[in-house]
């Protein structure tokens, strides 16, 4: 039985929460999986070690996560506040929302490792898309095709 490749894609859902190269969605784009290790946790291949695309595509391409992680936290932070209002109830005769608050705090000073590096994937898939032939096709090089558009 044959299966057809453009039905055997990967997840882009799945692709960008295990912080996967966009182009192949397979290679890694971080030398260390567990976002945990605070020491190395930002620590970026150069190109993914599957199809070779390479990650930074100029000076300074991740400045544009802020604001990806700032959509993050915020989205995180109005479903915390919902789930709480929901589960637990806000009100103003008691302290509950500087609980939720407390809270809310807690949640997104664990989180923070993974969403840099989630917003990192997200921001990355923005540029780079996904190519279903990925194995005979080479990644554009984005400083040569700069050097082209020059001349």
């Amino acid at each position: 039985m044959h299966v057809d490749k453009k039905y055997n894609r990967p997840s882009y859902v799945q692709g960008l929460l295990t912080h996967r190269c966009s182009r192949c969605r397979k290679g890694g784009m971080f030398q260390v999986n567990n976002s945990c290790n605070l020491k190395k946790f930002m620590k970026m291949n150069d190109k993914c070690p599957v199809c070779n695309q390479i990650f930074e595509l100029e000076v300074g391409f991740y400045y544009g996560t802020a604001y990806v992680s700032y959509a993050l936290t915020v989205a995180l932070s109005v479903t915390s506040f919902v789930a709480w209002w929901v589960l637990i109830g806000m009100s103003v005769n008691d302290n509950r929302f500087f609980w939720w608050l407390g809270f809310n705090i807690i949640l997104l000073i664990v989180l923070q490792p993974y969403l840099m590096r989630l917003s990192r994937a997200i921001w990355l898939s923005f540029f780079v898309r996904y190519n279903t032939n990925w194995e005979a096709e080479k990644p554009e090089d984005p400083e040569i095709d700069e050097i082209k558009v020059n001349d």
